[in-house]
């Protein structure tokens, strides 16, 4: 909603500046988003009127003007205006003056003659694009008055960006009504008298769709003048409210819709046949619009129809056939109440908006359709004289303002500071609430214009905004805060992003909706859950992984030359799952995962340039999970190289899978390097292993090594699990610490080195006692897996 600061402060004069204006109304909830100047500054700008004019006698497309400023002598300018003429009123820049853009205005001589000003277009004062010819002024324009006077170039744009609840500040009534009631100033409302009936012309209204349309007036206006000019300012209010003139009749139309809110249309009577009809839009129908597109009607869509055919889309545009012309003599003038439900969307539906529209969708004003239709035949008879007809109006049933309750108690409570009753009822009549009393309670009945006042809160809104949001003391809460017992066998989630950060990582936050692409390649999800209404395309799926988001943070990383990356994300996925979880049919399990990407180390003389691999990655999930046994087994996902990627298991269940970035996704996501990541179940990750008492071995360990060949198929895992469960008691650890395969070592076997301690707790182990031990683990190796000594 834009209007200009003079046309409000003819409605009401709050007394403020045009800031602190601006800063009241945005506080009670009507956003201020521009506050602009008419005009930008300049002075020394004065009507003047053209004397006499003739040719410069050096240049061909140069004329000599004489002009009368007002100061009782003449001056001579030189203008190169095409439209300059003897008679006309324009704006002249006097010596001295600086225009827009910083030209300054000097005595000179131009071609040999001696100019003293400048006649100004309306570009070069910075009011208008237009530099075609000189600002022509009205014959009305007092020479010698300041030009910023005359066309009010002090006056201030308002832009409001207004919520859809707050369909009655569409108007500048609207807005006088809030000011009125925000400073406690007195509005001056337009005067609407009923215009008389000179003629008995008039024409049916017939409502066929009385829930879509409950109220329709039509007028009939004979011996209209189309073509006369509309006043200077009308076009002006107009124009600085962004809505270009056209001619008198549409004009008319777009002032009453901007002063009272209620959009109008007028219909060529000529071109109608028979009673108009509010109906819904008939299957097949078309209709042509005044902005010249041809549209197929859907049958949801209400129609206002003659006998013959459909003439308007209601409350949204008007049909070209029955458009009003230069040549319009005769017309129907037609003001209405629209359901909001029977406009809304249908506009979009067709890839345009109008002002009627944006209106009719959020809710008009029903007790002001007449009020409106008289004030538009006031101006058109002013305007364009004719005759009136009596106004016709069919009437269905109304939407109904059913009281609201308000409870002093409850307002208390919900805005934190108690106002008396009679504060509140003070703050009511602000706002020209009709109300009752009953004790300590208001029944609050909401005016026609106010489709946002249904529920209690409603009206506490009312009271806060009233009050002022700066007046409601903000203290500081207070409550009895106890320290909650946190259980050693659960870590909690700053623990966790703790243990990564201090492993190199920095915590990323993305957005659960991502692009259906990626969950295909990340996922070879084909049936991701799908959002009904995407913030963006790019935006449609919800995720069931983490990977996509990390890749596509390590692809800003690289555009911004950042060539080592470690990254980590905990958040929801959103998987279809049978079972379900509090959605049925769904699950939204929390997950954590991670990404390295470059470097191994950071940058430095003695880090070396060693890239990032998985094993670098598979520290640091066992050192996410110190204290419990991993098992890695071999896997195949569609995010992950397929020689290069393992489950992650926890006493045989998985909670993950590690590995490289698949070499397909590296080559269309443009990755010089593969990225090495994994993703796990976060609860798994929070459960703790409780410290447990174990007794220390005084006695010095027994180290051996042990080499062995076996088959180069045979994985170490499967070796390990196996010597593990079957080693002797004495042997306390196990690991593998070398693998070869090359000479000494026959084709198709590879040789495995362990080193096992062995150790006990009361005694020092004898030689006896350890080659026993070591004997009895090679011979099992032996038989059960056909492995034999390296010699």
């Amino acid at each position: 909603m834009k209007f200009s600061e003079s046309w409000l402060n003819s409605f009401v004069d709050p007394g403020l500046s045009s800031e602190a204006l601006s800063h009241l109304l945005t506080m009670a909830g009507l956003e201020v988003e521009e506050l602009d100047p008419v005009a930008p500054p300049f002075g020394q700008v004065v009507v003047a009127r053209i004397v006499d004019i003739h040719k410069h006698p050096d240049a061909d497309r140069l004329n000599v003007c004489r002009v009368d400023v007002g100061d009782g002598q003449l001056r001579v300018i030189v203008c190169g205006a095409p439209n300059a003429a003897a008679g006309l009123k324009v704006p002249c820049a006097l010596p001295g003056a600086e225009l827009p853009g910083g030209l300054v205005i000097k005595m000179a001589k131009v071609r040999g003659v001696e100019s003293s000003g400048m006649l100004c277009s309306a570009k070069e004062l910075g009011i208008a694009e237009d530099a075609s010819g000189l600002l022509v002024l009205p014959e009305d324009a007092s020479v010698g008055q300041s030009i910023r006077q005359y066309l009010d170039l002090d006056d201030q744009l308002f832009t409001l960006k207004l919520t859809p609840n707050r369909a009655d500040c569409l108007s500048l009534t609207g807005v006088a009504r809030e000011v009125a009631a925000l400073t406690g100033k007195t509005a001056r409302f337009v005067d609407v008298p009923e215009v008389p009936a000179t003629i008995t012309t008039k024409r049916d209204i017939v409502l066929d769709a009385p829930e879509a349309c409950p109220l329709y007036c039509g007028r009939v206006i004979r011996g209209v003048n189309a073509k006369a000019p509309t006043p200077e300012w009308m076009k002006r209010r107009l124009e600085r409210s962004g809505i270009r003139a056209i001619s008198a009749l549409v004009d008319v139309t777009n002032y009453v819709m901007l002063e009272l809110g209620q959009p109008l249309h007028a219909f060529d009577n000529t071109h109608l046949e028979g009673a108009i009809h509010a109906r819904m839009a008939k299957p097949g129908e078309k209709l042509l619009l005044l902005n010249e597109q041809t549209i197929a009607l859907e049958t949801d869509v209400l129609m206002i129809a003659d006998d013959a055919k459909p003439v308007a889309m209601a409350g949204i545009m008007g049909g070209e056939e029955s458009g009003i012309t230069l040549e319009t003599t005769e017309l129907l003038l037609e003001a209405a109440f629209f359901a909001p439900k029977a406009i809304a969307g249908r506009a979009r539906r067709y890839s345009f908006v109008s002002d009627a529209s944006h209106r009719f969708e959020r809710g008009v004003d029903f007790g002001g359709t007449r009020r409106a239709m008289e004030r538009a035949t006031r101006l058109i008879l002013d305007i364009c004289g004719g005759e009136a007809g009596p106004v016709v109006e069919a009437k269905a049933a109304l939407p109904q303002r059913n009281p609201v309750r308000l409870r002093t108690a409850r307002a208390a409570r919900v805005l934190g500071v108690a106002l008396p009753a009679e504060t509140i009822a003070d703050l009511f009549r602000r706002l020209g609430l009709t109300f009752t009393r009953e004790g300590d309670d208001f029944l609050v009945t909401p005016p026609s214009y106010r489709f946002d006042l249904e529920i209690e809160e409603d009206l506490i809104e009312e009271i806060a905004r009233l009050h002022g949001y700066d007046n409601i003391p903000a203290p500081a809460p207070r409550g009895a805060l106890a320290m909650l017992a946190q259980g050693e066998a659960h870590r909690p989630l700053p623990r966790i992003r703790q243990l990564l950060t201090d492993r190199g990582y920095q915590e990323v936050v993305n957005y659960a909706f991502i692009e259906e692409a990626w969950e295909q390649d990340f996922a070879a999800n084909s049936d991701p859950i799908r959002l009904a209404n995407p913030i963006a395309s790019q935006m449609a799926v919800m995720r069931s992984q983490l990977f996509s988001g990390l890749v596509a943070n390590v692809q800003t990383n690289l555009k911004r030359k950042q060539n080592r990356v470690r990254l980590f994300e905990t958040g929801r996925c959103f998987r279809r799952d049978a079972a379900g979880g509090p959605v049925a049919g769904f699950s939204q399990p929390w997950r954590l995962a991670a990404l390295a990407y470059g470097g191994a180390l950071p940058e430095g003389w003695g880090n070396g340039n060693r890239k990032v691999d998985f094993y670098d990655l598979k520290g640091d999930v066992e050192a996410l999970f110190a204290g419990l046994s991993l098992r890695f087994e071999k896997a195949t996902h569609p995010a992950l190289h397929p020689g290069r990627s393992a489950n992650i298991l926890l006493e045989g269940r998985e909670i993950g899978v590690i590995g490289e970035l698949h070499p397909e996704w590296m080559q269309k996501y443009e990755l010089p390097l593969a990225p090495v990541v994994f993703e796990i179940d976060l609860a798994t990750a929070q459960n703790a292993i409780l410290p447990a008492y174990a007794e220390v071995s005084k006695f010095q360990p027994v180290l051996r090594d042990l080499a062995i060949v076996v088959d180069q198929n045979l994985e170490v895992q499967t070796l390990l699990d196996g010597m593990k469960k079957n080693k002797p008691a004495l042997i306390s650890d196990l690991n593998l610490f070398d693998v070869y395969a090359g000479t000494g070592v026959p084709e198709g076997k590879k040789s495995l080195a362990f080193r096992i301690v062995m150790q006990d707790t009361q005694r020092t182990l004898q030689d006896v006692e350890v080659d026993a031990a070591l004997q009895q683990l090679i011979v099992y190796v032996e038989q059960a897996f056909a492995a034999r000594l390296r010699s």
